[in-house]
């Protein structure tokens, strides 16, 4: 048995060759995306935000926590804990929270009329499209037996449910840390 050369990448960059393979495989009719998706940097993400807070009736002069940027993070915040809209909306205990739910919302209906997709979508999409589609986690699957995870102390919970995914029955995984780096807490 011949030896691959090994596959190195991000996991963004990871996620944007599979969904750039196997997207359109989440499509159900004309919903969903398409192959040719485009990937919005933070000047996009902010335009829509403002587009969400014009159709809410919103303004960012009035309350600085509805500022774009304090959305998007609050938005990325939800993501990486892998929360839709209704779910932060449901254990929102504020009037603030459930406003940055609707945006949210609004913001991932905007993203997905574009065939648009932000930086966590990338991780969230492709683990979708591993748990919705067997036949594109299986060949994975086969072609990743063993998977090195260098800086693991800065995985979110997308990144490891895309590597449990990935790594399949077999859970040949290493993982690589530094407790002393970590950026989240556990």
């Amino acid at each position: 048995r011949s030896v691959a050369k090994p596959r190195i990448s991000t996991f963004h960059s990871f996620c944007v060759r599979l969904l750039s393979r196997d997207i359109e495989k989440l499509r159900v009719g004309d919903a969903g995306y398409r192959k040719d998706f485009v990937i919005y940097d933070e000047a996009d993400q902010q335009q829509v935000v403002k587009t969400a807070l014009r159709r809410l009736g919103l303004s960012e002069k009035e309350d600085k926590f509805l500022k774009p940027s304090a959305v998007l993070a609050r938005i990325s915040w939800a993501k990486n804990h892998m929360l839709d809209p209704q779910e932060i909306f449901l254990q929102s205990g504020d009037p603030k929270t459930e406003r940055v739910a609707h945006i949210y919302e609004i913001y991932r209906q905007e993203l997905r009329k574009s065939n648009a997709l932000d930086f966590d979508d990338l991780l969230l999409e492709a683990v979708r499209l591993l748990k919705a589609v067997p036949e594109v986690r299986q060949r994975y699957n086969r072609i990743f037996e063993y998977l090195l995870v260098d800086e693991y102390q800065d995985t979110n919970r997308p990144q490891y449910e895309l590597m449990r995914l990935l790594a399949g029955d077999r859970h040949n995984v290493c993982a690589v840390g530094d407790e002393d780096q970590s950026i989240y807490s556990w």
